[in-house]
């Protein structure tokens, strides 16, 4: 269960807008699309109906089904907020005046493994997916580069003031609040903690994050609230004036509306004005004549003078500086939007993977070629299967299978099978042996191996040791002939060639395997080189081209062995 608290005393980034986030919590219809973005701020339980702590003295007006807490002093914690609380594991206390969107899975996995009573989250937008991150020296030169697949979290020092969001262990809270009350002052609440030895944690976690307190932030939640708007200006006929009871809507029959359009009571939109969404009309506004509204919020009572271009702004109120607004906007401005306040964590690839149709070879009948292929061949070898798998057995200690983890397609971690082809512990000794890597790149290759077994070389020769790998085909994690299959932390060194490279699944087989000429300081150039090329030109006939040149490949290898 969660308790948003919208503090007192919020110092203000407006550049002389005044108290921004006040006006939007004490203004009907704004307040219904603040408080219910906020109500989705941080759900890990999945309700979305939190409790709502305001200070007493502001008119908050909303039509939303929201629990209101008015306080003065301490924050109060009501008693139904107590049995709702009793039902989780964490209590969570949001900052009101920012909205945020994580990755509550991500923040689960780390609750459930960090040891501490109460846990301050702060969201950083540096540290979400597919994002790069600069490391500086002190002196301010370049230290380097960090570069993030998946949204992230990182310890963090204990901030000074209210962070995003406090988490509390739900079967310690009356320990924090005895008096069924949270201070108002964070560094209050910082001495109770100390006071009864509970053990805090800071952590930063990846997300998008609008202070409410901007105007920016404010048009940035009004865009990505678009989408849950009212468009209730589709029950107005343009041909006459329409009275709905108490909320009257005057509008001329030359205006214009496009796009979803909030209004509040008693409006008035003369003729030839514009206005285009997502935009929210205060109660008791008149729009001047040929007046241009274009994803903006206009305050109660306020009247849009005659041929004004209020071009993604917010107009708070009568006593409006027209003038100034003429100075700082123009109608060409830039766009103020978040696309990403709009997070799908369960979505398995985006733009940057390529795609193909879904009756296509690549994007269907590919799947069902590895499949026939992967059946036959097993089939073939099973007779040798269980020969192989006792000779690794008599001849080496340790498992008969290796299993390497991998990345499929669209980054999805897989364990790629191999028959054993070197001793225990060969990982550790590679480190040391990373010196005389004949390869260039994150991968290591030389001849003459130490590590492998007795049996590892002739499996490695004939290609044996990957027949293990058409189970990975079956699962659906490989395909017969795709990119070269490798770890994270080979793709973490090529931020632009991983992308590429995972819109296929893996191959046991591929063109880097066929073209490749393992010449000195080239073959890491050469992988990545037919990895794209592959991507880039993948269909049925190259597909048969690889396999037909492969099983010579492999032909001509076993013979040369005897």
């Amino acid at each position: 269960m969660c308790l948003i608290i919208i503090h007192k005393h919020n110092k203000s980034r407006n550049n002389g807008n005044g108290d921004l986030f006040r006006f939007a919590v004490s203004s009907e219809p704004i307040c219904d699309v603040v408080l219910d973005e906020l109500s989705r701020n941080l759900c890990l339980d999945g309700n979305t109906k939190p409790f709502i702590a305001v200070p007493d003295g502001w008119c908050v007006k909303t039509r939303a089904a929201l629990k209101m807490i008015p306080y003065t002093q301490n924050l109060p914690i009501c008693p139904e907020l107590l049995r709702k609380t009793r039902k989780n594991s964490w209590f969570i206390v949001s900052n009101g005046r920012f909205a945020t969107k994580i990755n509550s899975e991500l923040l689960n996995k780390v609750l459930a493994d960090i040891r501490a009573d109460v846990v301050t989250v702060n969201v950083e937008p540096e540290l979400l997916g597919k994002r790069e991150k600069v490391r500086l020296t002190f002196q301010g030169e370049v230290a380097g580069f960090r570069r993030l697949y998946l949204d992230s979290t990182e310890p963090a020092s204990v901030p000074a003031d209210w962070p995003h969001h406090i988490l509390v262990k739900t079967n310690l809270l009356n320990r924090l609040a005895p008096d069924r009350t949270l201070p108002q002052s964070f560094s209050d609440l910082l001495k109770r903690c100390r006071s009864n030895l509970l053990t805090l944690r800071a952590i930063s976690i990846g997300g998008v994050v609008l202070d409410l307190e901007t105007e920016e932030g404010l048009l940035n939640l009004l865009a990505a609230a678009g989408g849950s708007l009212r468009q209730n200006h589709n029950a107005i006929n343009k041909s006459q004036k329409q009275s709905l009871g108490k909320d009257t809507i005057k509008m001329s029959e030359s205006a214009r509306l496009f796009g979803k359009i909030l209004f509040g009571r008693n409006v008035s939109i003369s003729q030839n004005a514009i206005i285009v969404g997502p935009t929210i009309i205060g109660s008791n506004v008149r729009i001047g004549s040929s007046a241009i509204i274009n994803s903006s919020i206009i305050g109660p009572g306020v009247c849009v003078p005659r041929n004004q271009v209020v071009q993604r702004s917010i107009v708070k109120g009568p006593q409006y500086n027209w003038k100034r607004l003429n100075r700082c906007k123009s109608y060409n401005s830039k766009h103020i939007c978040s696309p990403m306040f709009f997070l799908n964590h369960l979505q398995p690839a985006d733009e940057t993977f390529r795609v193909w149709p879904g009756f296509s070879y690549a994007g269907c009948f590919k799947r069902i070629a590895d499949i026939i292929a992967a059946v036959i061949v097993l089939i073939l070898f099973a007779p040798v299967l269980p020969i192989i798998a006792l000779v690794i057995k008599l001849t080496s200690r340790g498992p008969v299978f290796f299993k390497d983890p991998r990345q499929g397609l669209h980054g999805r971690a897989f364990k790629c099978l191999k028959f054993r082809t070197m001793i225990v512990g060969a990982e550790r000794i590679q480190d040391k042996l990373r010196g005389v890597s004949q390869v260039d790149g994150p991968q290591f290759k030389m001849e003459d191996d130490p590590r492998l077994n007795a049996v590892g070389k002739f499996l490695r020769d004939t290609y044996i040791d990957e027949i293990p790998q058409f189970f990975n085909v079956l699962l659906g994690q490989m395909g017969v002939v795709g990119p070269r299959p490798s770890p994270e932390s080979e793709n973490t060194m090529c931020p632009s060639w991983r992308d590429a490279r995972l819109s296929a699944r893996p191959g046991i087989t591929g063109l880097w395997q066929v073209y490749g000429t393992r010449q000195p300081m080239k073959d890491f150039q050469e992988w990545i080189h037919y990895d794209i090329k592959y991507v880039r030109e993948l269909s049925l006939k190259m597909d048969l081209w690889i396999c037909w040149q492969t099983i010579r490949k492999m032909i001509r290898n076993f013979v040369h062995q005897f």
